[in-house]
């Protein structure tokens, strides 16, 4: 009998088998000693065609998950295509940033030479608990003082970057600090400040079940940690656009 994450392939005399796509990714990984934590990016070792393999993958294996908890999805026209549909929101969607690359990022010289606080925000944030897989949804705010040789990014690219950093199972201790990184190299400023406030819905949806917890982190960085005056500014054109 062959092993679960095998499969036959046929062609040529004798069916021969092949890993499934999760474990050639995994073998790339180990091979690489680079690690695949719920919220590291792998797409560098996803190879052409791998992401419809790892969909049907997840299919399957989800379509056993609704089966161990008792739902007749042959019968339940409600539930018949649940685990496509899974695994296809997993895959392409809210977990999407561990499978892609960083969406292109197009940079422009400071030409002018700016040096003033930019505040761009609130920026929606959709995300997903490592702990439960249940949504983390917020706002992220970013403060950046630039420099003469900083690289000025368009206003969309931090709303793209934020969605692919947040599009992963995470905690968002741990979140805010991989956007900050995202960022800095990118722009290269004399300080960086990111802000994300966001509802846990493993708070809200189980367990103590608060509806009005909500978490607040940050990041300061350069200019923004050492500049007591500059992050009050930040924070008070940030509490401004709460209201």
């Amino acid at each position: 009998m062959l092993r679960e994450n095998y499969h036959p392939v046929f062609g040529g005399d004798e069916p021969r088998v092949r890993l499934r796509a999760s474990d050639r990714i995994r073998d790339r990984l180990a091979s690489a000693d680079v690690r695949y934590h719920a919220n590291d990016n792998i797409s560098a070792f996803i190879e052409e065609g791998e992401m419809q393999e790892l969909m049907a993958e997840v299919q399957e294996k989800m379509l056993e998950v609704l089966r161990a908890l008792v739902i007749d999805t042959d019968a339940d026209h409600n539930t018949r295509a649940t685990a496509q549909r899974i695994a296809k929101m997993y895959v392409t969607e809210v977990f999407r940033g561990r499978y892609v690359p960083l969406p292109s990022v197009t940079e422009f010289p400071n030409a002018l030479g700016l040096n003033e606080l930019m505040v761009v925000g609130p920026l929606a944030l959709r995300s997903a608990c490592s702990h439960h897989l249940c949504p983390i949804v917020g706002k992220v705010w970013i403060g950046v003082l630039p420099n003469k040789q900083s690289n000025l990014i368009g206003l969309s690219k931090y709303a793209r970057v934020c969605d692919w950093i947040m599009s992963r199972p995470q905690i968002q201790e741990e979140a805010v600090v991989m956007l900050a990184d995202a960022l800095e190299s990118r722009v290269k400023p004399d300080g960086l400040a990111v802000v994300i406030e966001a509802d846990h819905f493993c708070m809200h949806w189980r367990g103590v079940k608060d509806e009005g917890a909500a978490m607040t982190s940050s990041v300061m960085r350069g200019a923004f940690l050492k500049d007591a005056a500059l992050r009050r500014e930040f924070l008070s054109l940030l509490q401004r656009r709460r209201c």
